[in-house]
């Protein structure tokens, strides 16, 4: 098994998040664009408590950032794949690098099990996955097999909100 990636220095331990934190979470889960005012109306906070909640939650790490939900399909990525890879023992760092840089990689997990390495990748079609893992994936030395699982259809779960 491979051995998990030193980070920097550790952050600091988040604070506790109490109910309306995770309301807040919540909230913004399912509307990362929502006003500050529109979530302090919904938590029942002044817009002062609420800025101030997200932005605690912000500098802990707790919320890493605030994207869009993109369907693949209609992006030009129709393609998409789970493939599973074995690797070289204490490898991961370098590994997860690489893996980092390939064009639609969309998801990287050290894991245990019977592989070490789940990777989501997006692709437009069948003929770039299959470059993408004969041509990209293989050749990295510290790779040692790859297994890819095919998607027939995804949903993201959205949050209750």
């Amino acid at each position: 098994m491979a051995e998990p990636a030193e980070h920097s220095p550790v952050p600091p331990s988040p604070r506790p998040l109490d109910a309306i934190d995770r309301d807040i979470l919540q909230l913004l889960q399912a509307d990362g664009r929502a006003s500050i005012r529109a979530v302090a109306e919904r938590v029942h906070v002044s817009r002062a408590n609420a800025y101030a909640r997200i932005n605690r939650l912000i500098e802990d790490g707790v919320i890493r950032g605030f994207g869009a939900r993109v369907n693949h399909e209609r992006a030009g990525h129709g393609t998409s794949a789970y493939i599973t890879l074995k690797i070289v023992q204490n490898s991961w760092r370098t590994v997860h690098e690489q893996l980092r840089r390939l064009p639609g990689a969309a998801h990287i997990a050290l894991v245990g099990g019977d592989f070490d390495v789940l990777l989501l990748v997006h692709t437009p079609d069948n003929r770039a996955l299959r470059e993408l893992v004969l041509t990209r994936l293989q050749a990295i030395p510290e790779v040692l097999s790859t297994r890819t699982l095919l998607v027939f259809e995804e949903e993201d779960v959205e949050p209750e909100g």
